[in-house]
């Protein structure tokens, strides 16, 4: 995206960005988005270590180093960086069988994978691949995020329950829940509840109320007064201090990278979508710029810091970057605030999480999901678009019944397929003079002539390999069927920005047909650079004067040429 900026911003260097200019007055503000930040996603991210496989203190990591770095490095003001459910489950769904959950060689492999998304995240950059952001829609990111939603939802069940759980897969996890319907913990329900009640409670009244922190800290002090661990799962010792920094303890080998590379893969996909989509939506609210590729590095340093760190992948995180701009955010210096507060929570406030019962994070990991679900975005789509709406819903579905990490490359070609799709069929059209003398578009099905033995036919998209046929078939039929017959046949290649080999083929046949015909074939308003290509040596076929540069131009010749009446 590139806006105008003011004079101040465009002197900013990527250190800096995001972070300067800041207004006098703008700093207190900053201040209390970062402490509300803290205040509202310490809990939601130790929520998506339960998500992830990984300890609950690693949650907190990834608010401290990964946060900081693409505060620093990054170009977008307003991004925050942080753990996601969705490359949280695919991280989980990515080490079935490689490891046990939770386990020293577990947490080890999910660094490698934040690397390995690193890796991916720079290469990108290096080679200007930011533009497969584009190729993720909308439509299917809402199906694939919603998928996401339902498996975290009820993966959470047996949680909440206090029962034991197991299985993999949504549907083995329901059937396990049901076959312990009967151990059924009513402890941990009531906490379960109670938290529930809290969080939405304080939602309905305000957004900016720590429902989830309220509730911790509520659920903590009462299972402390009332000895819960006798009744219920609680967390236990959870280390305090800095991370360890270091590189992870595996045994590196290809057959390691092979197996963990399209894990790696789906990640960087999302990170890439879920990220330039909310670096975009925010630039566009504030009138302001920035740079998807700089982006790319932030995040990429980001990953490197939570692999460093001994911590799970982190993405540019929608609900978070909501959050401080609910709370008057405007830079990154509320990330900032943010890391301090939770470098304080490090060193001094480990020691009461030990008391905090497993259903309360099970609880706020529920909503999670939940609030991943987009119903809304559904019925949207199902009102606008009903054939968006399938793939939506295909891609919901494989990731609840099949595994997160099919669901994103099924997304992938879905958003592919609807990309060629479009081009595979244009919408062509044939223009007709209206009764004030401007041109007008009329379906192809028409056979309308612009003038008696002329016809302007405009080409909507791309010419290539796909849509060939197409053209060929389209032309050939206006041909042979116009009353009276052709004498010129235009082609307006004002939507035409590139021309393949066999689209280049395909209009040298079309040349031919056209000049045993006896009719001539000109072509409009193409584009300069596709005009100057001469891979395909069109000019030389067609000839210089077969070149106009607007349709006024090819009119006016025409009846020039013919005596046809205007």
């Amino acid at each position: 995206m590139t806006t105008e900026t003011n004079k101040s911003e465009r002197f900013r260097v990527p250190i800096f960005q995001g972070v300067l200019p800041i207004q006098g007055g703008q700093v207190p503000a900053e201040i209390i988005a970062g402490v509300t930040l803290a205040a509202l996603a310490v809990p939601e991210v130790m929520g998506y270590t339960k998500i992830a496989g990984t300890p609950v203190i690693t949650g907190l990591y990834t608010m401290l180093i990964p946060m900081a770095l693409f505060a620093l490095f990054g170009s977008s003001r307003h991004l925050v960086v942080g753990a996601d459910s969705a490359t949280a489950a695919i991280l989980a769904s990515g080490l079935v069988g490689l490891a046990s959950t939770g386990s020293d060689e577990y947490l080890a492999l999910a660094a490698v994978l934040a690397f390995m998304a690193a890796g991916f995240l720079i290469v990108a950059r290096i080679i200007g691949l930011g533009f497969l952001a584009d190729f993720l829609s909308r439509t299917v990111l809402i199906g694939f995020l919603t998928g996401v939603g339902i498996q975290v939802a009820l993966g959470e069940i047996s949680g909440m329950l206090g029962l034991k759980g197991g299985g993999h897969g949504t549907l083995a996890k329901i059937w396990d829940d049901l076959q312990q319907i009967e151990q059924v913990n009513f402890y941990a329900l009531a906490v379960a509840l109670s938290v529930l009640v809290v969080i939405v409670g304080s939602k309905k009244v305000s957004n900016k109320i720590p429902g989830a922190l309220i509730a911790v800290i509520g659920a903590i002090a009462l299972s402390w007064a009332l000895d819960l661990k006798a009744y219920v799962h609680v967390l236990g010792s959870v280390p305090s201090g800095l991370p360890h920094i270091g590189m992870p303890e595996v045994q590196w080998s290809w057959e390691l990278i092979h197996k963990l590379a399209p894990t790696a893969f789906a990640m960087f996909v999302v990170i890439l979508a879920q990220s330039a989509a909310t670096s975009r939506a925010y630039a566009a609210r504030y009138n302001e710029s920035f740079s998807e590729n700089t982006d790319l590095v932030g995040l990429g340093l980001a990953n490197i810091g939570a692999g460093l760190s001994g911590t799970f992948v982190v993405n540019g995180s929608p609900t978070k970057t909501q959050m401080v701009d609910s709370a008057g955010g405007r830079t990154q210096l509320s990330l900032l605030v943010t890391t301090a507060i939770v470098l304080l929570v490090l060193l001094f406030l480990t020691g009461p999480l030990a008391y905090m019962p497993e259903a309360v994070l099970s609880a706020v990991v529920f909503l999670i999901g939940v609030d991943l679900i987009d119903l809304k975005g559904m019925r949207s789509i199902f009102g606008q678009r009903r054939s968006e709406f399938w793939v939506a819903l295909i891609t919901a579905l494989m990731v609840v019944f099949v595994g997160v990490e099919q669901g994103i490359v099924l997304a992938i070609v879905l958003s592919l397929i609807n990309h060629t799709r479009r081009g595979y069929r244009p919408k062509n059209a044939v223009l007709v003079p209206a009764k004030s003398g401007i041109l007008r578009a009329k379906p192809v099905a028409s056979k309308a002539e612009a003038l008696p033995g002329f016809v302007i036919y405009r080409f909507t998209h791309s010419m290539y390999y796909a849509n060939a046929q197409q053209l060929s078939q389209e032309i050939i039929g206006l041909v042979n069927s116009a009353q009276p017959a052709l004498r010129w046949f235009c082609i307006d290649a004002s939507a035409v920005d590139d021309i393949d080999y066999s689209a280049a083929k395909a209009l040298r046949s079309i040349h031919e047909v056209l000049k045993r015909k006896g009719i001539r074939l000109v072509i409009a308003q193409v584009l300069e650079d596709v005009k100057e290509d001469n891979h395909h040596a069109l000019r030389k076929v067609f000839g210089e004067k077969a070149y106009y540069d607007t349709l006024e131009d090819v009119l006016n010749a025409y009846r020039k040429k013919t005596g046809a009446d205007k």
